[in-house]
């Protein structure tokens, strides 16, 4: 029989000295809508998390616990759906000129940002003026890093892929390309991409991520950092009945037990980064409910090719012969992933299946060694982040477990822990020898797993390439793609970008996760995106 909440209170209490449990209460008000299905007075949902987010202007951030809240605040012109097919959101529609070079976006009328101000098609060309010109006054508050990873840097810049973005009347955008790029449309839904208010801006310049006004279901309210990010219901939102939710809270709570507690003592409604090994806990109580993330993402160790000894191919091949996927799966993952072999996940379209994983092989990993001049092993330092990611749900034990295993070649692992934006920043400097990480799609198309993370324009610091590989033959593969518009052909070309990956070996591939999600059985409608892209306008707390 399933435990009762009650009983459960009172296990809090005896173990409070060890799961330490966040105070604060829960809005007890029941959801009341108007004439048209508006919230006017409803729940607010609690999402607790492992970590802060890094901002929260969407061009301007890359990972995932900004994403997460940006999606709720902002919104793009396009979307995908659950089953990862595109969609429109903010646009109806698009054609495609015969030369593949010109893209007219036409877009949705009525909408407006949560400032009362118009979403028409000057909003979306102030966006990309902004986005593509570092002389722009606006171009402020960041690196606009996806942009440059998207559309080979900037204005004026040799590689810059965008001719010119103008306004064709108020419902109609013209976009015209220097050159094909088959996944444009995709682009176009990918968050960082998402259009802002040009009056926000205006008003807030370098500041516009900690006031962000976008289109979405839910306005921002406040962030505490490190603490919270409270979210309020946009009640002029344009989808009918949403959002139904009177707002949502993002706290930040880094231990994965203490969220645990929070949300079997009914103080948060959604926890991610649950550990594996409290799955059980949680589907045995009768008022929670597990669910699980389709998996689109990987996690990996990525070696530092900068720095000796992984500037050397055995070396790198050494490292992945010697560390035990499987065993650290069935260890920290607890059926919760399948093992890696490639950069992309295999639910994705061009996943190359044909390459053969190195095998977990102790003697053969010293061999190599061996003749890489490297007889009795060496020192590294392992960059393990403290909080827990999608890809990578308990980082200090997998970081731990892969110090045991090297241990065994005469490798020497030294763990080094930060939060989040400084694990960030410093990856992106280059300061680690290994690191922990791990990518989640935010577009189904092989090029966003392979082009941010591996090819050497991105390998300049600050770089997204933390291995910081440099292939000719690897780039050309991905530049070819993403200029080919036949998709069987499009196909053969990651495929092969993934075998001379397998063979020089710049990360070693861990784990495809199905990441666990906790939630109170009050909370209806989460449908977990593959991307994490989640609709919570469609979510409400029924009591």
């Amino acid at each position: 029989m399933k435990k009762t909440k009650s009983l459960l209170f009172c296990l809090v209490l005896v173990l409070s000295v060890v799961l330490a449990a966040c105070s604060g209460g829960k809005d007890e008000d029941t959801v009341k809508k108007d004439d048209t299905g508006k919230v006017s007075n409803g729940e607010t949902l609690i999402y607790a998390r492992g970590a802060d987010s890094v901002g929260l202007d969407p061009i301007n951030v890359t990972d995932g616990e900004s994403i997460r809240v940006t999606h709720a605040i902002f919104e793009t012109l396009f979307t995908y759906d659950n089953d990862l097919e595109l969609q429109p959101k903010l646009a109806e529609s698009y054609d495609t000129s015969e030369d593949g070079l010109t893209f007219t976006i036409h877009l949705k009328e009525g909408i407006k940002f949560q400032d009362g101000t118009d979403f028409n098609a000057d909003a979306v060309v102030f966006n990309f003026e902004r986005w593509m010109d570092t002389e722009n006054p606006y171009h402020v508050g960041g690196d606009f890093t996806y942009y440059s990873f998207l559309f080979g840097g900037f204005k004026g810049d040799e590689n810059h892929k965008i001719e010119a973005v103008k306004a064709v009347d108020a419902k109609t955008v013209e976009i015209t390309l220097k050159e094909k790029i088959a996944p444009f449309a995709n682009y176009l839904a990918i968050p960082m991409l998402a259009m802002a208010s040009p009056a926000a801006i205006l008003e807030h310049k370098e500041q516009f991520g900690h006031h962000p006004v976008g289109t979405g279901p839910f306005k921002f309210e406040s962030w505490s950092p490190n603490e919270n990010i409270r979210l309020v219901a946009n009640d002029n939102y344009y989808v009918a009945g949403e959002p139904k939710l009177a707002g949502m809270t993002f706290t930040v709570v880094p231990d994965n037990a203490a969220r645990l507690n929070q949300l079997i003592a009914g103080e948060a409604d959604v926890v991610d980064g649950v550990n594996p090994s409290d799955v059980t806990t949680i589907d045995s109580y009768d008022n929670l409910q597990l669910v699980k993330r389709p998996s689109f993402n990987l996690g990996y160790v990525a070696l530092n090719m900068e720095k000796k000894p992984f500037n050397e191919l055995k070396v790198r091949q050494a490292m992945n012969m010697a560390i035990d996927k499987q065993a650290l799966i069935d260890s920290f993952y607890s059926g919760f992933a399948d093992v890696s072999k490639n950069p992309v996940p295999p639910a994705l379209w061009g996943f190359a299946d044909d390459v053969e994983d190195y095998k977990y092989n102790i003697e053969e990993a010293k061999k190599l060694l061996a003749e890489a001049g490297y007889p009795d092993g060496f020192s590294v330092k392992l960059f393990a982040m403290s909080n827990p990611r999608p890809y990578m749900p308990q980082p200090q034990k997998i970081a731990e477990g892969i110090q045991s295993d090297l241990a065994k070649i005469g490798v020497k692992v030294e763990i080094e822990s930060y939060e989040w934006a400084t694990y960030l920043e410093k990856a992106s400097n280059g300061e680690h020898d290994m690191m922990l990480m791990g990518w989640t799609g935010v577009m189904a198309d092989p090029d966003n797993f392979l082009y941010p993370n591996l090819t050497s324009e991105n390998a300049e610091k600050p770089a997204s390439n933390y291995a910081f590989y440099k292939s000719e033959a690897f780039d050309q593969l991905v530049k070819e793609a993403r200029v080919e518009y036949d998709h069987d052909k499009r196909i053969e070309l990651y495929k092969e970008a993934q075998r001379i990956i397998h063979e020089d070996a710049p990360w070693v591939p861990l784990a495809h996760t199905t990441p666990p999600v906790g939630m109170a059985d009050t909370v209806k409608g989460f449908d977990l995106h593959p991307m994490e892209i989640d609709d919570f306008g469609k979510v409400s707390i029924e009591k």
